[in-house]
């Protein structure tokens, strides 16, 4: 299997850009209302999406897709976009470390709601690392 068709070299490259993405937006929140930052950001986000989908010739209508996915798709860009704008806001009032770090409680949060809602399996490492996550930010927090 190549390399850039693994989950693993996405969710690295993930973790790379949102990391890339507090230090960048701190720097273009500042002077400036974190809801039209996020604004920008996100007009912006769906301008490289539309490009990609272009690019890669994976645009198409969505159609066939179900109620229920439609449904969660937009829960989902709610949950999203109301994560940004608070996100952002804490953004232009706290400092990058510990924002980033409270927001990666966002890990222990996804864990938790996959355990009780989709049935996924609470291995002892997987505890251990949402504590690890959870501890790391307590930390920070001091």
């Amino acid at each position: 299997m190549k390399w850039w068709s693994r989950w693993e070299f996405f969710a690295l490259a993930s973790a790379f850009f949102a990391g890339l993405t507090a230090f960048l937006g701190k720097i273009g929140v500042m002077n400036i209302n974190s809801n039209l930052a996020t604004l920008i950001r996100t007009a912006v986000v769906l301008v490289m999406t539309v490009i990609i989908l272009l690019w890669q010739k994976q645009w198409t209508w969505p159609q066939g897709i179900a109620s229920k996915g439609w449904l969660f798709l937009i829960f989902s860009g709610i949950a999203t976009g109301l994560s940004w704008l608070c996100y952002w806001k804490a953004m232009s009032l706290g400092p990058v470390s510990k924002v980033a770090a409270i927001d990666k409680l966002s890990v222990a949060v996804a864990i938790l709601l996959a355990v009780i809602f989709l049935g996924e399996s609470l291995k002892w490492q997987t505890m251990l690392g949402a504590g690890l996550i959870i501890l790391g930010a307590v930390v920070i927090l001091l």
